[in-house]
């Protein structure tokens, strides 16, 4: 009997929970500081949001709030494969 070394019964593979609430409204409320971007793991991107802000007088905190409503217009699975498996980084 041979099995794969991640098989998973019923041939499923768990589900990835989705981070769509909190990265949505943390992205509305601190866009600037890139919160939303750690959140997903993605440590460039949150930094960059940083930066970003610092330079433009925090105008560039416009990114965050934007990605913030797009998170929570998305659909949790949408949300998931888009910015939890690829790793999409910007809107």
């Amino acid at each position: 009997m041979s099995t794969a070394p991640h098989s998973f019964p019923n041939g499923a593979a768990p589900q990835e929970e989705s981070k769509r609430i909190i990265c949505g409204i943390m992205g509305i409320l601190f866009g600037g500081f890139g919160i939303h971007r750690f959140i997903l793991g993605d440590v460039t991107g949150g930094i960059l949001r940083i930066i970003i802000s610092l330079v433009t007088c925090g105008a560039g905190s416009l990114i965050g709030f934007i990605e913030g409503i797009i998170y929570l217009t998305k659909s949790d699975a949408d949300f998931v494969q888009t910015y939890q498996v690829q790793k999409r980084g910007w809107f």
